[in-house]
């Protein structure tokens, strides 16, 4: 099972999810990190264990 977003290939800092979802949406990257600090800071958001698996549903890069 994939997700139908690919993971950035340019523009990542450990996988390329959060890059991947900025760049999906229009959005810019480092605001997305930013904002997946924040909500990572909030108690009961398991944001290692979403991280990782978003890392494993979503689809390879493409190679440049």
């Amino acid at each position: 099972m994939h997700i139908p977003i690919k993971r950035s290939g340019s523009n990542q800092i450990f996988g390329g999810v959060i890059a991947g979802i900025c760049e999906k949406y229009d959005w810019n990257p480092a605001a997305g990190r930013i904002l997946y600090v924040a909500l990572e800071l909030v108690p009961g958001f398991p944001g290692i264990i979403v991280y990782l698996i978003f890392l494993l549903l979503m689809e390879q890069p493409d190679k440049n």
